[in-house]
């Protein structure tokens, strides 16, 4: 008991500290986003210069997700065991490396090595940096430290989709691009090693709190979750497998297809980030208040359905449809990853997410590939731009199913066996 005392007087960090800190370890998102939105929009630069077709472009950014698949197993164990700061150098280097090694090379097999690498590092860094901010913010302050976390790592996205436009002079060269890719990389690494300095300068004057919980599967849970816990599953697969691959192509598809610059392109794309930077947050205080979890998540799906075709059957103005898919990906984020807590019990919580983020990598890197196929198989390109119709009608039909899926979960969520997510506000929840 004695031997605890000294740790009990220790005082909490000062929010200044706090804030500080949150700021360095998100520079560290900052980094990773950009490394992973570098590749859209330098694709028909990959094509023109290296002869890259639209199948390795999808590999590209396919083989990301492909190892974390594993990693999301094994990623909060090893946080676990060597903690936060660790695990967040490591990973922050493993996304450095990657980032390195896909510049070294004009050869696929490299680049694609080199993908693969970053993506080893990539989800495990941000799943250590959300057990980092839930280390150091406690309570009402969490989901706001979370909110500013989550924006500064998204601005990571925006200044790489618009490269384009403040690095225009750097397009003229498939590698170029990639460098300055790399140099964010590095960010992840600084950004890391201050953090562990600040994390071992704070432990000796001030009381830190703990580690958040951690994505880890336990297998053994799968065959006790509920039918509308699959539902949400089922909603996230289609849902992101219809935008995250969409990116990949975006910029190509707007310039084959609707003959915008690659600037335009790359900002046409970023809108997606912009309305989830603003949305999101505002989306999840409304639902907060009035509820229907499940119905706006059908609403946010329906509004997915006829985007892809606009932009493959008509010359309505881009702005629209992505407008239309900004606000989707506002809106269905915010409400879907809150909605499982309704749904499982807190202590499977771990299991459910981690399950969750798992099948989300399959759906990433498969539809990926599929559409890089499907580009192929069609002979998309500024000659044939009606051969990017079959990819927009794949991604519409993921629109159709997400919808579907959302429906399944309204039906169940407003019968007799419902969890709440169609009931529960903020004014009539206790405390």
């Amino acid at each position: 008991m004695t031997s605890e005392s000294p740790l009990r007087t220790l005082p909490p960090p000062p929010p200044a500290f706090r804030w500080l800190v949150l700021v360095v370890i998100s520079l560290a998102m900052f980094g990773n986003y950009y490394v992973y939105d570098a590749i859209s929009p330098l694709a028909d630069v990959l094509q023109k210069q290296l002869g890259f077709s639209d199948a390795n472009i999808g590999l590209l950014q396919g083989i990301y997700s492909v190892p974390n698949i594993v990693m999301v197993l094994i990623g909060g164990i090893l946080i676990d065991r060597i903690g936060v700061k660790k695990a967040t150098f490591i990973f922050g280097v493993l996304c450095f490396l990657g980032a390195l090694l896909t510049t070294l090379s004009p050869k696929l097999w490299v680049m694609a090595s080199g993908r693969l690498v970053f993506g080893l590092g990539a989800e495990s860094l941000i799943v250590a940096v959300t057990a980092a901010v839930a280390q150091w913010f406690r309570g009402k302050e969490l989901s706001f430290a979370f909110g500013i976390n989550l924006l500064i790592a998204r601005l990571g996205s925006f200044a790489a989709l618009n490269s384009p436009t403040w690095a225009r002079w750097a397009f003229g060269s498939w590698r170029t691009p990639l460098l300055i890719a790399t140099v964010f990389g590095a960010v992840c690494v600084i950004a890391a090693g201050i953090y562990w300095l600040m994390e071992n300068g704070a432990a000796k004057r001030y009381a830190l709190g703990g580690q958040g919980g951690t994505d880890k599967v336990v297998w053994g849970d799968l065959f006790k979750f509920t039918p509308t816990y699959w539902y949400v599953v089922a909603l996230c697969i289609t849902f992101y497998s219809g935008i995250f691959p969409f990116q990949t192509f975006a910029v190509k598809f707007f310039q084959d297809a609707h003959g915008v610059s690659r600037e335009a392109g790359g900002f046409l794309s970023s809108m997606l980030t912009l309305f989830a930077m603003i949305g999101t947050p505002l989306f999840g205080l409304m639902v907060d208040r009035v509820g229907k979890r499940a119905l706006f998540m059908m609403l946010g799906s329906l509004l997915l359905i006829p985007v892809y075709l606009l932009m493959a059957y008509t010359h309505v103005s881009l702005f629209v449809p992505m407008a239309m898919m900004g606000i989707a990906f506002s809106l269905i984020p915010a409400v879907m990853w809150p909605s499982v807590a309704y749904l499982v019990p807190e202590e499977k919580l771990g299991t459910a997410y981690g399950l969750m983020t798992l099948i989300q990598n399959v759906g990433l890197a498969g539809f990926n590939f599929l559409i890089g196929w499907a580009n192929d198989h069609a002979v998309a390109s500024a000659g044939h731009p009606t051969g990017y119709r079959l990819g927009m009608w794949i991604f519409s039909s993921l629109g159709f199913f997400g919808f579907l899926f959302a429906y399944l979960l309204r039906r169940a969520e407003t019968g007799p066996g419902a969890h709440g997510l169609e009931t529960i506000t903020t004014a009539n929840q206790p405390g």
